[in-house]
């Protein structure tokens, strides 16, 4: 096996023009890790947030980016059971999926689903480990509750709707436009708004309101959010596109028994991301293999593209995920 191997770096915080290719030694895995060769990684929010400065790598990770990746395991550290060289997997990455190879913990590897093609697999990861523990562990949503997540077309709104929906729930999402709202209602959601002619805390005043509400928007969204819930209701956060400060009024959290919490990823142990595995194992990757739910595919650039890929992300054009091809699959 070579030595080295492509990988995409960031040269210092900035924009999108600041991810070049370079060369870097093939990593080797330690005990209870894999080395995969990419196929294809996957292009998500915190990739932008540390190109930028503003979301550092935890200690001992990869600084290159990349939170998820599909491929075939090259080569496996000591303590590795279940996993064999040449498998196909689909892996959470602590870091490093802009490369031709990458290591991670063998715990938090996936078979990739019967049926499903590498490039999609590459797109599992990141949302469906975050939208399964932030919705259904952290927010015990439940059959016949009503659930609303911001930003639908995004990859994360695209599984929780389908997630959602397909464990009973009333689900309701904003988007930025006609088109996104119909494509998000295609996947399955009760009642897309659009957030740009549309009040979304009037509209779920109207239907009931919402137990249950996932967020990554933040700022002003927080405040409305609280309006927007059902008594006993639970807002999550899980990112803060507008910022995380905002002033607010606490007393309606005694007064109507709400819950806030949130989570992010990449900062929890190696053990409580394989906890995740484990139950998406058992829970969600029989229905990828059935084919009633599935990743919602944008676009796919190649691995020297990676700039062009975080512009699309950020133009917020996009419907689904986004992903880089690393090699041929």
């Amino acid at each position: 096996m070579t030595t080295t191997m492509r990988a995409v770096e960031i040269r210092s915080p900035g924009g999108p023009d600041v991810l070049a290719l370079t060369e870097r030694p093939v990593p080797t895995p330690g005990f209870g890790q894999v080395l995969i060769r990419i196929a294809h990684a996957g292009v998500n929010r915190p990739d932008a947030l540390q190109r930028a400065g503003a979301y550092n790598p935890p200690p001992g990770a990869s600084d290159l980016p990349g939170l998820e990746a599909s491929g075939h395991v090259a080569a496996i550290g000591d303590g590795v059971t279940g996993l064999a060289e040449g498998d196909a997997v689909c892996a959470l990455l602590p870091g490093g999926g802009y490369a031709d190879y990458a290591v991670t913990p063998a715990a938090h590897c996936l078979k990739v689903p019967r049926g499903m093609g590498l490039r999609e697999a590459a797109c599992l990861p990141e949302t469906f480990f975050t939208v399964w523990s932030n919705v259904f562990m952290r927010g015990g949503l439940r059959g016949g509750e009503t659930f609303l997540v911001h930003g639908g077309t995004s990859g994360i709104g695209t599984t929780a709707i389908q997630l959602a929906r397909h464990f009973g729930a009333r689900v309701f999402t904003t988007a930025g436009s006609d088109e996104k709202c119909r494509a998000c209602e295609a996947l399955g959601a009760d009642r897309a708004i659009n957030y740009r002619t549309e009040d979304f805390v009037d509209v779920m005043a109207a239907e009931g309101r919402a137990d249950l509400i996932l967020d990554m928007v933040g700022g002003d969204y927080i405040p409305r959010n609280i309006k927007a819930l059902a008594d006993d209701g639970r807002l999550v956060q899980i990112a803060f596109l507008q910022g995380p400060k905002v002033t607010l009024n606490l007393a309606p959290l005694m007064v109507r028994r709400l819950t806030m919490t949130g989570s992010t990823l990449r900062p929890q142990s190696d053990v409580a991301k394989a906890r995740i595995a484990h139950a998406l194992a058992r829970e969600v990757w029989p229905l990828l293999e059935a084919g009633r739910i599935a990743p919602v595919m944008d676009q796919a650039f190649d691995l020297g593209q990676a700039a062009q890929a975080h512009a699309r992300m950020e133009s917020s054009a996009h419907i689904g995920k986004i992903s880089l091809t690393v090699a041929d699959s």
